[in-house]
């Protein structure tokens, strides 16, 4: 797979500063933002996001003037994150490939849900994310397919939809998210 942009690769690269001490402030507001929406959902405090970055309100709203702006950038650049790694691991295995990529959708679930809130499934935002994660993604699924690895009589949304409908119930811990993970997979997993 060779690296190609994605519909949504330039959203967050278009926002970032230039100058390094600005850039620095703007990928500390994104990666806070991601913890706390990650822990409190579409309603975490915005004065919490700024604290964990280490930076005052005025510096997240240079940046974000609103909390939508706030919830497309941690989203887009999540599905970048996706994309990047999709692109990182075609050269493994098909079936590695793509469950390495799966594993990583799954973390994102978690981000997703609580910027979902916040943004409308028809939002130009939302529909560039969603055509950059099946061109990330689809192709590692297709591959797997074309390999034996991936059951034929299924496609990349079915995928897709089995993994966050797992994601969406609540576990005891990561490890035993994984497990039921991995069960899912064997069951996507061709016959061997």
């Amino acid at each position: 797979m060779t690296a190609r942009p994605f519909p949504v690769s330039e959203v967050v690269a278009a926002q970032r500063p230039h100058r390094k001490d600005a850039a620095r402030n703007f990928d500390a507001l994104l990666s806070a933002a991601r913890e706390a929406f990650a822990e409190h959902g579409s309603e975490a405090s915005l004065e919490d996001i700024a604290r964990r970055a280490n930076v005052g309100i005025a510096t997240l709203y240079r940046n974000f003037p609103t909390r939508r702006a706030l919830f497309e950038s941690v989203y887009a650049d999540e599905v970048n994150e996706l994309c990047r790694v999709a692109t990182e691991v075609a050269e493994l295995e098909p079936w590695e490939a793509l469950t390495a990529w799966l594993n990583r959708f799954a973390g994102y679930l978690v981000t997703k849900r609580a910027v979902r809130e916040a943004l409308e499934d028809e939002s130009e935002i939302f529909l560039a994310c969603r055509d950059s994660m099946y061109a990330a993604g689809g192709p590692l699924f297709e591959r797997a397919q074309r390999a034996g690895a991936a059951r034929p009589d299924m496609d990349f949304g079915d995928l897709l939809r089995l993994i966050a409908g797992i994601t969406a119930t609540s576990f005891v811990d990561d490890a035993q998210r994984d497990r039921v993970l991995a069960i899912a997979l064997d069951g996507v997993r061709a016959a061997r």
